[in-house]
């Protein structure tokens, strides 16, 4: 029987969507376990632990890198990401190679653990062709799309390839990453929608860093939780403390599992922070957010709660993390050098490198500049 009453509250229904969206925390700012059950599902070894938070360690030192590189003006396009080592690592870790990763521009480091080159990365950031040939140093290929600069087309992308998978009968799930400004996009939704009616084995991340650019989420959307948007789509969901690795593996591992069963998508709501510029591209973060705020945050990231854990339980210390560091060190000194001894690209080449096929007009076009050197 219909129940009027209860069917009309609508505030009613406003604190049920606050309450409906616990979130999945296993290590805490203090860097101790608080949910032993959650520690013991992730069931992570002493050697998965410390290669994940050198995944993070790796994530965090191309960073520094990069806004270095930036501020020399030798980077070109860059998004940085201190701050969601454990949303972006983490969850990556939980994939396989088999699986194909769709990620945004903020997004480098996922395609990184698949192997792909951080000299390919620079040349990307750059804007060189060779930065969109998705393989290892030694030719493999890594399954990765593009970093998309479209917000929120990634998740359309990733859910016609989640579908393609389905019906190959592949071992295999899409994962895409966007933002909370991603969220509100609508591609973002058709593409959970599509991956949905036709449960094909997508897992869908919203990043929740506070802002989109200078948007704060708050402003945003009204909805509770941006893991809402999922239910919207008959997608379970889930909201995740986006700064602790743990959590974020195993929301992944279990999500992965899920879809590749074949029941559909999982939409995850990582809650972490961007802890610097939304690009290099002239944000001054300054400019909408106070410097108590990003202070605040900066004591509670996610390479400090995982570095106390790791160190408490034995298996990690300061030596080990110095020289770890200047071994990462050393390997992007050389992919900058190899970046920045690559052929730098002529009109010519652009032309080229537009169609496989190029029209008379181009081929015209390519003689000349070719000609002129250009």
């Amino acid at each position: 029987m219909s129940n009027s009453q209860q069917i009309l509250d609508f505030k009613a229904q406003l604190e049920l969507q606050d309450r409906a969206f616990p979130m999945l925390q296993i290590l805490n700012e203090e860097g101790k376990i608080v949910d032993e059950d959650g520690l013991k599902r992730a069931s992570l070894s002493d050697d998965q632990l410390i290669e994940l938070f050198k995944h993070m360690l790796f994530a965090r030192q191309v960073d520094i890198r990069c806004m270095k590189l930036a501020k020399q003006g030798r980077m070109g396009f860059f998004g940085p990401h201190a701050g969601q080592e454990a949303s972006q690592m983490a969850s990556a870790f939980a994939f396989t190679d088999e699986d194909w990763l769709f990620p945004g521009y903020r997004d480098l480091p996922q395609i990184y653990s698949k192997g792909w080159p951080i000299w390919k990365g620079l040349l990307w950031s750059r804007g060189h062709q060779l930065g969109n040939e998705y393989t290892t140093d030694d030719g493999k290929p890594v399954n990765s799309w593009f970093p998309q600069i479209i917000i929120g087309a990634q998740c359309v992308e990733a859910a016609g390839v989640a579908l393609g998978l389905k019906k190959r009968q592949k071992d295999a799930v899409a994962f895409v990453y966007t933002g909370d400004g991603g969220s509100s996009q609508g591609d973002t939704y058709e593409g959970i929608n599509f991956a949905s009616a036709y449960k094909a084995p997508l897992v869908a991340f919203i990043q929740n860093n506070g802002y989109a650019i200078s948007t704060p989420r708050s402003l945003q959307t009204a909805a509770p939780h941006l893991a809402a948007k999922g239910w919207a789509a008959g997608a379970p969901s889930i909201v995740v403390d986006g700064m602790d690795a743990i959590a974020m593996y195993l929301a992944s591992k279990e999500a992965r599992a899920w879809a590749v069963a074949g029941n559909g998508p999982v939409v995850i709501e990582a809650v972490t922070n961007r802890l610097e510029p939304h690009s290099t591209a002239g944000d001054d973060p300054l400019r909408y957010r106070t410097k108590e705020e990003l202070d605040a945050w900066w004591k509670k990231e996610p390479l400090i709660r995982m570095r106390k854990y790791l160190t408490d339980k034995g298996i990690w210390n300061e030596k080990q993390e110095e020289a770890y560091v200047a071994e990462l060190d050393a390997r992007i000194d050389a992919d900058v050098k190899k970046a920045n001894g690559v052929e730098k690209q002529k009109i010519s080449s652009f032309i080229k490198n537009t169609l496989e096929v190029p029209s008379q007009v181009m081929t015209e076009q390519i003689a000349r500049f070719e000609k002129e050197g250009k």
